[in-house]
């Protein structure tokens, strides 16, 4: 009879277990919980008004450098984030995603309005102060490099492509790659949102 206990508990454990193993499903996207700072920034938006961090709480943040004259990067991998998140349906309006210029000497705030406009709503253009993108750039560890101008002074500007994707608290919580799916962006994204933070 003392067995029968021993055998029930153990079972209970192991439901217990497999109960925690269905709610906390591995992320298709790296995880990196603990690894990058939490969001924090102050910059001016493309309506130029001043916003921070503060200003997203409560909703999952996917930040992005780049700038509005990238011809292949930049354009690309937006549209795949606009993508998944019209596949949120009515969880999409609690997903923005901010695109924060490297180049904030040809995007002005109405280059910046013009060009995340065309992505949707949930987009927000963000430029700031050589200081303010200087502490941007070191605190999420990306770069960017100028290239030499061409004849008529247009230039390119390489940069890092990754997507730094943050919990409804403003906690970094995922990590995506350019040409990652839409599809799998999606999927990810959804178990944010249930999240608390």
């Amino acid at each position: 009879m003392s067995g029968r206990p021993v055998a029930l508990g153990a079972l209970c454990a192991a439901l217990a277990l497999c109960g925690c193993v269905q709610r906390q499903l591995p992320h298709h996207m790296t995880d990196i919980s603990g690894l990058v700072a939490p969001l924090q920034f102050h910059m001016t938006d493309q309506d130029g008004r001043p916003v921070s961090a503060a200003d997203y709480r409560g909703d999952v943040v996917m930040l992005y450098f780049g700038y509005t004259h990238c011809m292949d990067a930049c354009p690309t991998t937006l549209a795949t984030l606009a993508d998944a998140i019209a596949h949120l349906g009515a969880e999409a309006g609690r997903v923005r995603v901010l695109f924060v210029t490297v180049d904030p000497r040809r995007d002005t705030e109405p280059v910046l309005k013009r060009y995340v406009n065309d992505f949707g709503p949930q987009f927000v253009g963000l430029r700031g102060t050589h200081a303010q993108l200087t502490r941007m750039i070191k605190r999420y560890r990306v770069s960017y490099h100028y290239e030499k101008p061409d004849a008529s002074g247009a230039y390119e500007v390489d940069h890092s492509s990754a997507v730094f994707i943050f919990g409804r608290r403003g906690r970094a919580r995922l990590l995506a790659q350019t040409g990652a799916p839409a599809s799998v962006l999606t999927a990810d994204l959804r178990r944010l949102l249930g999240r608390p933070g």
